[in-house]
């Protein structure tokens, strides 16, 4: 790995390892996406670290010719808080699937977002367990018959975003693994945000979830199943870009584009982000993609390290020596 500052390419960027996932599937369009936004931002290959967990998805720091850590099943958010806290100059993304971030690592993945950690977090959603062979995951629909589901699952499927918006999460955005230029683009947004930054991307399984995301994501019906969340520019959707939403307290109406409503994703309160959230439980109504919220909070990382640097300039740096043998110990008898 160069340290040089020369700027860098998406070629800088692809690691010599064999890609190996199913062919067709939807990580390879994220893995090209990144490397792509990453090449831009000016940011030196050596202060670039990728952590995932478990999963397919979690492949992803071999791929990546940066610093990277392929952590244990669910703790990518433990290991990641870390990292950024103590190396705060890095950029420290984190890489995580419906499986890995919302059942077994559920707990950490509600700390790195409530704690607002400088870490950005991809959510690769296919609704399935992908790695260990097609069974139903916390976002698969009610009625999915699976391996461990073969009558249909009835569980209620959980929902990243208002997961994320619920814990207090300052950056909240939904993407589509085949609608690159907005992947690109709500990526980019994430980047350049300060805290914790969590980005849900639908991604096709093409072996064991064929198709899940279809009825929204595919192409000739994209623009009408869809609407595109922009802070600052009107709730407008449809090939025509003829309809639009509106609220009418908390629930979403369609009206003609002229009537809709403008997007903010800085709102004081996560309520209206939530109302959109929630929107694609609504028969009739489009999915919404793109930025739900975006705010500014206070840094944990940063917030660490300053009571660090009280506490050493109070008491000095200080030894290990000096730690054991100082203040109250358990004694063994």
């Amino acid at each position: 790995m160069t340290l040089d500052n020369a700027p860098l390419t998406k070629k800088d960027l692809k690691s010599d390892q064999e890609v190996r996932w199913c062919p067709g599937c939807g990580d390879y369009a994220i893995l090209n996406s990144v490397q792509g936004i990453l090449a831009g931002l000016g940011i030196p290959r050596h202060q670039m670290l990728f952590v995932s967990g478990i999963g397919c998805s979690s492949r992803f720091p071999y791929y990546m010719n940066t610093y990277g850590l392929h952590s244990i099943h669910g703790r990518a958010p433990a290991f990641a808080t870390g990292i950024k806290t103590a190396n705060p100059e890095l950029s420290v993304w984190m890489v995580t699937g419906d499986g890995d971030g919302l059942s077994i690592g559920g707990n950490h993945f509600a700390h790195i977002l409530r704690r607002n950690v400088d870490v950005k977090i991809l959510l690769f959603n296919n609704e399935v367990y992908g790695l260990t062979k097609g069974q139903f995951s916390p976002t698969s629909p009610q009625g999915m018959k699976t391996k461990t589901s073969p009558m249909g699952s009835i569980e209620r499927p959980m929902n990243p975003v208002s997961f994320a918006l619920g814990c207090g999460a300052s950056f909240v955005a939904r993407t589509i693994d085949t609608h690159q230029k907005h992947m690109e683009q709500t990526l980019l947004a994430a980047a350049h945000h300060k805290g914790a930054a969590l980005v849900e991307i639908y991604q096709n399984c093409v072996i064991f979830n064929d198709g899940a995301f279809e009825p929204v994501a595919e192409k000739s019906v994209r623009d009408d199943k869809t609407i595109d969340l922009r802070p600052g520019e009107p709730l407008v959707f449809g090939k025509a870009h003829d309809k639009g939403l509106k609220m009418a307290g908390w629930e979403p109406a369609i009206v003609e584009a002229a009537q809709a409503d403008t997007w903010k994703a800085d709102h004081a309160s996560p309520g209206p982000a939530f109302a959109m959230a929630q929107m694609q439980s609504l028969p009739g109504m489009p999915r919404p993609i793109g930025i739900f919220r975006s705010v500014e909070a206070p840094l944990f990382d940063h917030g660490m390290n300053e009571q660090v640097q009280r506490a050493v300039a109070k008491k000095g740096k200080g030894t290990l020596k000096d730690l054991i043998y100082s203040g109250e110990m358990w004694t063994v008898r």
